[in-house]
């Protein structure tokens, strides 16, 4: 790990590949024991990174934005917000979509980093809202060290037949 300084910045279609490499690295570490084993062994890399550069235009965007985090001229970390999702409805509320750090990088407070820039620049909104897996307790801490909080909603998810539900946190007013 370096103590070079977290620089975040909005990601560009370059920045494709390596983000897809964190969100899948990501998911096989932080989920591992809590999502079927097969499930994780069968993400990959290249079909993520092909799908997000598909869908990397501006017009797809509709009003997602995505940041990373470079450090040292590495990119370590990726998120992604904007409009929350009520079913197929935008709200006027904001919503984190994602947050991953490349697993040999955590600690090194980059997720932090990007969840205040995406915090920051979702200010306008009144509410920022996101899912967690319920049974993620250190993303659960993380984000409760950062002022969001349970709000009593959870949602089921399945993943190869294995549920996998998710709680919802807010932060009330984004600031």
């Amino acid at each position: 790990m370096t103590d070079a300084p977290v620089h975040i910045r909005p990601m560009t279609l370059a920045d494709c590949d390596r983000v897809s490499e964190i969100r899948v690295r990501g998911w096989q570490s932080a989920y591992e024991g809590m999502m079927p084993q097969s499930y994780l062994d069968g993400l990959s890399v290249a079909r993520d990174a092909e799908r997000r550069r598909a869908g990397f235009s501006p017009s797809a965007l509709d009003g997602v934005v995505n940041l990373v985090a470079d450090r040292a001229g590495e990119i370590v970390g990726w998120a992604a917000h904007g409009p929350y999702r009520d079913g197929e409805v935008r709200t006027s509320d904001a919503e984190l979509y994602a947050i991953y750090v490349d697993p040999a990088h955590l600690g090194g407070g980059i997720g932090r980093a990007l969840l205040e820039e995406s915090v920051r620049q979702c200010v306008p909104h009144p509410r920022m809202f996101l899912w967690v897996l319920k049974e993620n307790t250190p993303a659960r801490r993380f984000y409760e060290r950062a002022g969001f909080r349970p709000d009593g909603a959870e949602e089921p998810f399945e993943v190869d037949g294995a549920a996998v539900p998710e709680v919802r946190y807010v932060k009330e007013p984004v600031r």
